[in-house]
């Protein structure tokens, strides 16, 4: 690719504007001064990118904690993002360079003003309001300029780069922008959160954005004194500039949605129906902004790392191997083989993606509208699997469909680069290769689906996951039995028929952390009534140890979990006690209610990835100890396969005075083991010996800190 966007009369006006020998021209005299634009752009996708976790995490311990808190954060980054990209395509458009600049600035010194991005007090919920509008309105009064003049920089710049150097690519800044998100990406989980409190970090994000007004005033300086020497340049340099067309425009959009839905798609299938590894969503992530840095990585036509006849036939035999891991049962639980094959299937994929878009890039004259129409394209890509599949699609489909639309997508762009084939036979060769691969994965597509209705009786999908309820019956094993199944995470198991079908199963059996202190507390209580809490219902298996007079009040946050508990389980109906329920946020919740004075309350929330961090602090702690009776028992369920948390709970229990117990219940014959530590401040309920027997010792970090709501650091309990 030629160092400007498009080949042959391109260049010629260069060469009739050049300056006699011994004159420098204007272009190679400002050529160092390009560090400026690059600076700015660096600096602004930074901060860009770093500001979305650190906004996030201040505000989740108001919203409950939840992915719906998350997940609607992402889509205001998203519309802010498409929102500044439509400024810079307008701006560039219908103002002039020089009223563009001032209007800029003039925006750039409003943002100086709201900083620190910390939010307000006030935001805190009441609960009487829509927690979703309510985060939209919190972050578009906190962040909403700052981060809306950050997205615009990046198409921004490149536009003044264009004007001031006609004749050099500008798309080469995007590439830049994408290698400091990446570095935005890494070092946060890495190096920011275990290191700097919450607070601190958004003090020193609202530094970094003065540095940022910095730069980009030294920006708009430098193209307004310097476009005026190169207009006649950049005059004859636009003459010839195509406009894009409609057809054009479209594909971009297609092929910006697609590396976009891949992205997200194959996110949700590694962190949710494959294993849940804290911080496994970075590596898809992390790939996909690699594929935009190499991509658009160019100096001319023979030096891009995109090439489409080694990049189409790897994407060919990728989607096989990806359609037919999906379809694979025995590979469910190769987590080697499945991070391996959807790493590399989505690299490939982004760049077969991306590079095309490379290749039909406009004139510079037209990159902002360019990067309009993939902002576009990324927005529609993440309301297909944000909004559009929870809503559709009973499981995690939305990669299957995906893998057979890129199928028939890159088929069809195939087809008009095999047109110029020497050879017809290769032509249809070629089609024959990629109509095949379509068809394999539209029948790998429909097998998944059936392997994912085995034995299934009820599936159900929402904003907080897939759940399926599964039944298994003789002879397939020895009693009926069924199982709730949230991603791919077991929440309760039930044998259907007398005289098991009011046994304590999986994680909540007699000898349980959970179980030793119900059943101790019965003993304690001498026939007096017990008051639970159970935050996380499941299939409502510790009612079970319900008497008559007990109280066990449960709380759950999916309102889908209490219809199958009460449908297709039956430890509720069955139960002695009083059932109450609380849906929504169990934390939300507590801090609202009355002392409850519970004498057991459980916090059930910890054995998948997204573990609600607000439940497991030394703040959420001081809420449950406002509820618990003086001798009741704090039991945090800490099974994880993952995770390591007993340290966290035994730190912030200590911190308040708490004595702590862990109690490992551990079976040789392959059924559920489970973790709890009790935290109680009645000593001699640890020493019983039924308690004793079961109890470990928690090995401690002499250097850790102790979680708060401003501070915690997952990768110091990875196992």
């Amino acid at each position: 690719m030629p160092k400007c966007a498009i080949e042959g009369p391109a260049y010629e006006p260069l060469t009739k504007l050049r300056k006699p020998r011994g004159e420098r021209s204007s272009v190679t005299h400002l050529a160092p001064n390009m560090l400026i634009y690059a600076a700015t752009i660096f600096v602004s996708a930074f901060l860009l990118f770093l500001v979305q976790p650190i906004i996030a995490k201040q505000i989740l311990p108001w919203f409950g904690g939840t992915a719906a808190v998350w997940t609607t954060c992402l889509v205001f980054f998203q519309s802010a993002l498409l929102l500044g990209y439509f400024y810079s395509d307008w701006s560039t458009r219908k103002l002039t360079p020089k009223t563009q600049k001032w209007v800029h600035l003039s925006l750039i010194a409003v943002a100086l003003l709201l900083l620190p991005i910390i939010p307000a007090s006030d935001w805190k919920p009441t609960g009487d309001e829509a927690p979703g509008l309510r985060i939209i309105l919190l972050l578009t009064a906190t962040i909403g300029l700052p981060y809306f003049l950050l997205s615009t920089t990046s198409p921004l710049i490149q536009a003044w780069f264009a004007r001031s150097f006609p004749g050099q690519s500008p798309y080469r800044l995007f590439a830049l922008s994408n290698l400091a998100s990446m570095i935005a990406l890494l070092g946060y989980p890495f190096l920011f959160e275990p290191n700097i409190a919450t607070r601190e970090q958004a003090i020193g994000w609202s530094i970094g954005f003065g540095s940022f007004a910095v730069l980009i005033a030294g920006s708009a300086w430098y193209a307004m004194r310097t476009q005026q020497e190169v207009a006649p340049v950049a005059e004859a340099f636009n003459a010839d500039a195509v406009p894009p067309t409609l057809r054009e425009k479209l594909l971009w959009i297609v092929l910006s949605a697609m590396g976009s839905v891949l992205l997200l798609a194959i996110s949700n299938h590694l962190t949710q129906n494959i294993s849940s590894i804290p911080l496994l969503w970075v590596v898809p992530l992390a790939l996909y902004l690699l594929t935009f840095i190499l991509t658009f990585d160019v100096k001319d036509k023979n030096s891009g790392w995109y090439q489409r006849t080694l990049a189409i036939p790897m994407l060919a035999a990728l989607l096989v191997g990806m359609a037919y891991t999906l379809a694979d049962h025995s590979l469910h639980f190769e987590l080697k083989w499945q991070i391996g094959i959807f790493s590399a299937g989505l690299f490939i994929a982004c760049m077969f993606c991306h590079g095309e878009l490379v290749e039909r890039k406009p004139h510079p004259k037209y990159l902002t509208n360019f990067y309009l129409m993939i902002s576009v394209g990324g927005a529609l890509g993440a309301v297909l699997v944000g909004i559009v599949a929870p809503l559709t699609l009973p499981g995690y489909f939305e990669l299957d469909f995906a893998l057979v639309v890129l199928a028939a997508l890159a088929t069809a762009l195939s087809w008009d680069m095999l047109k110029q084939a020497i050879a017809p036979w290769m032509r249809w060769a070629g089609l024959a290769a990629g109509v095949s691969v379509t068809v394999f994965t539209i029948g790998a597509t429909i097998y998944t689906i059936d392997q994912y209705n085995e034995n299934v009786i009820y599936k159900s999908r929402n904003f907080y996951g897939t759940l399926r309820v599964k039944e298994y019956a003789p002879p397939e094993v020895e009693h009926r039995r069924r199982s709730l199944i949230h991603g791919a995470i077991l929440h309760g198991d039930q044998y259907m028929d007398p005289p098991y079908n009011r046994a304590a199963t999986t994680y909540y059996k007699t000898k349980s952390g959970i179980g030793l202190s119900l059943l101790a507390k019965e003993q304690i209580k001498q026939g007096q009534p017990r008051r639970v809490g159970l935050i996380g219902l499941g299939a409502g298996t510790l009612a079970t140890y319900g008497n008559k007079g007990d109280v066990f009040r449960f709380y759950d946050i999916n309102p889908t979990v209490l219809e199958i508990a009460r449908r297709d389980f039956t430890f509720l109906k069955d139960t002695d006690a009083t059932i109450e329920m609380a849906l929504g946020d169990a934390r939300l919740n507590l801090e609202r209610e009355a002392p409850q004075n519970f004498d057991v309350l459980a916090i059930d929330a910890f054995s998948s990835d997204s573990i609600p961090v607000h439940l497991i602090t030394l703040e959420a702690l001081d809420i449950y100890a406002k509820h618990m009776a003086p001798d009741g028992v704090i039991a945090f369920h800490v099974s994880n396969r993952f995770l390591d948390l007993k340290p966290v709970v035994q730190m912030i229990a200590e911190k308040r005075g708490f004595h702590v117990a862990w109690v490992r219940d551990q079976y040789e014959d392959g059924t559920t083991t489970s973790d709890w530590v009790l935290v109680t401040k009645n000593k001699p309920f640890l020493l019983r010996r039924d308690i004793l027997n079961g109890t470990y010792v928690i090995p401690l970090e002499p250097d850790w800190r102790v979680w708060t709501d401003d501070f915690n650091n997952l990768l110091q309990v990875l196992k």
